[in-house]
Parts: C-alpha cells; structure tokens; sequence
C-alpha cells in the first residue's frame, strides 16, 4: 500500500515520517514551486524520490491524507478531478478559515471526488503540528465517515502511528471536527499565551 501527503506543511512531513518509520511506502504532493530544499524536507527526500507535484502523488498513491495550507486547496481539488481515482481513499487532514458548516474544507473536497470515500482525520492537529504540542500530550484524533468497512481501515492507520481513533460518525459532521479545532484556537487566541490549548476526551 503506498500513502500519498498532500501538501508541504509541518503536518505532512510528520504524518510522513511517522508512517515511512512505520513501514509505510509515503510520497508527498507538493505545488510545483515548493522548495524542497529546506532542511527537513531535503532530509525526507534523501534517499527516495519521495516528493512530486499533487498530480503525481494522487495517481501513485491508494490512500491520500489531503494536509495542504487552506491557500492551496483549489490547487489540489483541481488535481483530484484530473485524474482517476477508481478505488482511492481520500482523508481530508484540513481546517476551513470559520468553523461553519457552508466553510469546511471536506465539503470541498467531495464535490472534487463525488463517487470516492471521504473521510475526515488527524485537522485536530492542525497544519503546524508539532509546533502546536511540543510537549507531544496530544494522543488522540477524531475521524468521520460514512462507509464502515473502509472505516475499520482509517481506525487501524492512525492506529499504527500511536494515535488513538475516535469515532465521531458519518461525514456529515466533518464541518463538528472543524469547529472543535477552531474553538480550539479561539481559546488559545482568548487566554494570549505562547502556550496552545487542546481538548481530551474523557469517559465518566
């Protein structure tokens, strides 16, 4: 099985990195005027020919964690509708700018792959993951979607990484995810620390 990263952001060079230790085949999609040759990323791509334009990971890979700035988004709709993908697993890693429902980014990424799996995972870390946990305290993820088999198989890869899986339910409520991650932020942004604030999901 072969992972596809989409996006040249702090998240998908970790995601990266966990899965290739893991023993996953991973390439990463990047924009065409990326620079690869920043230091963690010249790192990563050292002794594979890992990293490619979106096009080129999309068609390689069987499953494709979409990690990309909200910038780029469009960019990488545009990739998934030029080329097949019969059989793909889509997971959506993002975050919209507002944590409304007519915002989340999952939403555009389904009308780009209409007849595809979707799902939604790991947006809790957000794009600057591990910046955001430097402390590396955040164990969990929440992950959407609506076909459960497929979904046993999204549960066992963030599983592999160390992340225990909390399923939240059918897609529809990716745009609920988004919001947990905005609040998130807004708590941080409210309490004007350096430090970053993270929910845990507790059972009573």
């Amino acid at each position: 099985m072969k992972l596809g990263i989409i996006g040249g952001t702090n998240l998908s060079n970790t995601l990266g990195k966990k899965y290739i230790e893991a023993g996953l085949n991973v390439v990463f999609g990047v924009r065409n005027d990326f620079d690869t040759q920043s230091i963690e990323w010249k790192q990563l791509n050292r002794f594979y020919d890992r990293i490619c334009p979106y096009e080129s990971a999309i068609i390689q890979s069987e499953i494709i964690l979409i990690c990309c700035e909200n910038e780029n988004l469009k960019q990488v709709c545009e990739a998934l509708k030029s080329v097949d993908l019969e059989d793909k697993i889509i997971i959506d890693c993002t975050n919209g700018t507002s944590s409304t429902t007519s915002n989340s980014n999952t939403d555009l990424i389904k009308k780009s792959t209409p007849n595809n799996l979707i799902f939604k995972a790991f947006n809790n870390l957000g794009l600057d993951y591990p910046k955001s946990d430097i402390l590396g305290i955040i164990k969990e993820t929440y992950y959407c979607g609506d076909d459960e088999i497929t979904k046993l198989r999204v549960k066992r890869l963030i599983e592999l990484i160390g992340f225990k899986a909390i399923d939240a339910g059918q897609i529809h409520n990716a745009y609920l995810l988004e919001a947990f991650y905005h609040l998130s932020k807004e708590i941080t942004w409210q309490n004007r620390e350096k430090s970053n604030y993270h929910f845990k999901l507790i059972s009573v």
